[in-house]
């Protein structure tokens, strides 16, 4: 009887960092557990140090989901977010054991995840995958590989879609992922009730108390979700979009499936919901991970 392979797979974010046991078959063993991303880089790398160092010994390898493009080799990160540290991208994940690490773009992780087994499992082989939370990543998949790029970095949503002069995280303005993401929505509606102490979170509970406000912000936010996505349906012709993240259970999916479909000049697509939602990330690293030690003996 086969022994199945085991991974202790990270997803690191910008607020926490999630982790837990992953089976080749992408079965989570036991709890997903979560901690806080610590403030610095050195403290980032100390906190991963010492859960690897506990329970190293009970796995195969190690994968880990991170905000940021990753090289090819799937050794560093080539470049950090806003959202996390300074120097985030210096740190050596390698270092932290003598088994294998694998590193793989959050974003690119959880398109994985979704191809395998969720919600692209019956798709196809074209699927092109939205993370809507803080900040938009994107994952793609073209005839059943994931699309890297000749760096690694491709997928990343910094795109302008408007020119309204809103400043990105990037260091751009009017990017796609400074209107489609929860921060997107926070200052869409800020601009709405002239208001720059309204938040997410009272969009959503105004949404649910028919403020007027409130829905015409969720309606802006999600037509400009829906002009990213026609962007790239055109250009990938993908067999189906996939939304995951925090923000995606807000859209409302008949709606932007008959604008987005309304509006494209390729073959028609469907637009879904995520199966996986949080655990995309390590499940999706796992499964990565698996696929490219099999890739390479």
């Amino acid at each position: 009887m086969k022994v199945m392979k085991k991974a202790l797979s990270f997803d690191i974010g910008g607020t926490k960092i999630n982790y837990g046991f992953i089976d080749e078959n992408g079965n989570v063993i036991n709890n997903i557990e979560k901690i806080s991303t610590p403030n610095t880089k050195h403290d980032i790398y100390n906190a991963l140090k010492d859960i690897v160092n506990k329970y190293e010994n009970d796995v195969d390898i190690i994968t880990i989901a991170t905000a940021g493009a990753v090289n090819n080799e799937n050794t560093k990160i080539l470049s950090s977010t806003g959202n996390l540290p300074l120097g985030y991208n210096e740190i050596d994940f390698q270092s932290l054991t003598s088994k294998r690490v694998i590193v793989e773009n959050d974003a690119n992780c959880a398109v994985w995840a979704e191809y395998k087994l969720g919600s692209g499992k019956n798709c196809g082989d074209n699927i092109v995958l939205l993370t809507l939370g803080t900040g938009v990543g994107g994952g793609i998949v073209v005839n059943g590989k994931l699309l890297k790029g000749k760096s690694g970095s491709a997928g990343e949503m910094h795109f302008p879609i408007n020119s309204k002069n809103r400043p990105c995280t990037c260091g751009f303005y009017d990017c796609y992922e400074a209107y489609a993401s929860g921060n997107g929505l926070k200052n869409t509606a800020q601009e709405i009730y002239k208001d720059n102490n309204i938040t997410t979170y009272d969009v959503i509970n105004g949404v649910k108390e028919n403020d007027k406000h409130a829905i015409l912000a969720l309606d802006k936010w999600q037509k400009d979700v829906a002009l990213g996505i026609i962007g790239l349906v055109n250009i990938f012709d993908p067999n189906c979009v996939i939304l995951s993240g925090s923000m995606a259970q807000f859209i409302d999916y008949k709606k932007i499936n008959d604008f987005v479909n309304k509006n494209i000049v390729v073959q028609k697509t469907e637009i879904k919901k995520g199966y996986f939602d949080n655990n995309s990330g390590i499940i999706g690293a796992a499964l990565f991970g698996f696929d490219k030690l099999k890739g390479e003996n």
